[in-house]
């Protein structure tokens, strides 16, 4: 399963990749009215599920972990990812980091919100644990404006950039966001 629309960062692992980098440009996440640019960090259930593409169509099958991405201060870490970005700049690309640690893309406070949700692109399914952190991480305007010439469309078809990779708010249907905070 390709995520349209998406930027798909293969793991270090040697095996299959079961968790992947997605940077959402812009994000419609709203938490006490703030929207904002995210990074997320996409995980699948590999214990249950041979493959990304069975997991997304399981309830326990995703976890995404969700970072507020602030302008701010160049951001070292997210500095190796758009280094490449332009080796995987068409939809369907990928490539493996080496020497990266996923943990060096979050903040100092893991406190966060959680909820059962869904995919953020079509085809929506709803087999999502959100785990969306409280305090964002740095990102320069100009690494902000290189994952912006990502684009969604695939090599040798017209190219369109990647600009609205987001859904917008969903009403809650009876579920619940809990805090891992007071």
């Amino acid at each position: 399963m390709t995520l349209p629309c998406g930027l798909l960062v293969s793991s270090m692992m040697q095996t299959q990749p079961k968790s992947s980098v997605i940077v959402a440009i812009p994000s419609a996440l709203t938490l006490m009215t703030q929207r904002t640019n995210q990074l997320h960090v996409v995980h699948w259930n590999s214990d249950k599920y041979p493959s990304f593409v069975e997991a997304a169509h399981e309830p326990d099958g995703l976890a995404v972990l969700g970072v507020f991405l602030q302008i701010g201060e160049h951001n070292s870490q997210l500095q190796k990812i758009t280094d490449i970005l332009d080796s995987i700049k068409e939809k369907g690309k990928q490539t493996r980091f080496t020497n990266f640690d996923p943990l060096s893309l979050l903040p100092p406070s893991w406190d966060y919100w959680t909820y059962p949700g869904s995919l953020t692109v079509p085809p929506l399914l709803e087999s999502v644990t959100w785990i969306v952190l409280k305090q964002p991480i740095n990102i320069s305007s100009q690494q902000l404006a290189t994952f912006r010439t990502l684009l969604c469309t695939a090599e040798g078809e017209a190219a369109a950039f990647l600009l609205s990779n987001h859904r917008p708010p969903q009403p809650l249907k009876g579920r619940k966001v809990r805090a891992s905070f007071h």
